[in-house]
C-alpha cells in the first residue's frame, strides 16, 4: 500500500514515521541505516515519490509527539537484501495529531509547527560567540565572521554533540531568540565539561600526582 501525502493547511495527514533513538533537527544531515522491511518499503516509496517522512524521538518516557520531517538527500549503497544507507536532512519541526495503523509502517496526521517571528539580537551575538570558542577550543580553528553569519540556532546545534534530551527541548522551543538563548547555556555547559575532561587528561599524564 502506497503512503499518501494530502496537504490540508498547516497538517500533513498519513505522513510515514521513523520512530527512532535520536533527535533530527532541522537543516541537521544525518546517515541512517535501514534493515527492517517495514522501513526499507517506506523509504522506497519516499525515493520514488519524493517525499518526506518524519522522524520523531522514541526515549525512555515513549515516543516524542514534536518531532522533524526528514528529507532524502542520498542513497548511499543498496545491498542485495534491500537493506540501505541513506543520508537524510532535517526539514520541519511537526507535532504528531494522531497515530495511523493501517499503513504497513507507522505513520500519522501531523501539524507543522510555525516559527514565532523574533530578532537574534544579542542572543545571536552570545550564542555564536560561545559557538566559535567552543569550535576553536576543540579544533584549533576559530570559524570566520562570515560562515558563523550564516549560522541559526538549528546550523550550530546540529554540529555539536548535545544530549538528546537538550536536542529535543530546542526542536520544541518556537522562537529562534528563545533557541539561542537556550544554546548559549548549553555551549557554556559543553565548555565546562571540556575543560574538566581536559583537567583528568593532564592528571592522567601524571599518573594521578599533582605537580609542583
Amino acid at each position: 500500500m502506497r503512503a499518501s501525502l494530502e496537504r490540508m493547511g498547516e497538517t500533513i495527514a498519513r505522513l510515514p514515521l521513523f520512530p527512532l533513538g535520536m533527535v533530527l533537527l532541522p537543516r541537521e544531515v544525518v546517515p541512517l541505516h535501514i534493515f527492517e522491511d517495514r522501513y526499507k518499503q517506506m523509504v522506497d516509496e519516499s525515493l520514488e515519490a519524493e517525499t518526506e517522512f518524519g522522524m520523531l524521538w522514541m526515549g525512555e518516557v515513549g515516543l516524542r509527539e514534536i518531532g522533524c520531517t526528514a528529507e532524502i538527500t542520498q542513497l548511499l549503497h543498496r545491498m542485495e537484501d534491500g537493506r540501505m544507507n541513506i543520508l537524510i536532512q532535517g526539514a520541519r519541526p511537526f507535532r504528531l495529531l494522531r497515530r495511523i495503523d493501517d499503513m504497513p509502517y507507522p505513520a500519522g496526521d501531523v501539524e507543522v509547527l510555525e516559527e514565532e517571528l523574533t530578532e537574534d539580537g544579542e542572543s545571536g551575538t552570545a550564542a555564536r560567540q560561545g559557538y566559535a570558542d567552543l569550535v576553536e577550543r576543540v579544533t584549533d580553528s576559530r570559524p570566520s565572521e562570515n560562515d558563523l553569519a550564516e549560522l541559526d540556532s538549528y546550523g550550530m546545534a546540529a554540529t555539536i554533540a548535545l544530549e538528546l534530551d537538550a536536542k529535543q527541548e530546542l526542536l520544541e522551543l518556537r522562537s529562534e531568540s528563545a533557541r539561542l538563548e537556550r544554546l548559549t547555556s548549553l555551549l557554556a555547559e559543553a565548555q565546562e565539561r571540556y575543560a574538566v575532561s581536559e583537567r583528568a587528561a593532564d592528571l592522567a599524564k601524571t599518573n594521578g600526582h599533582l605537580r609542583n
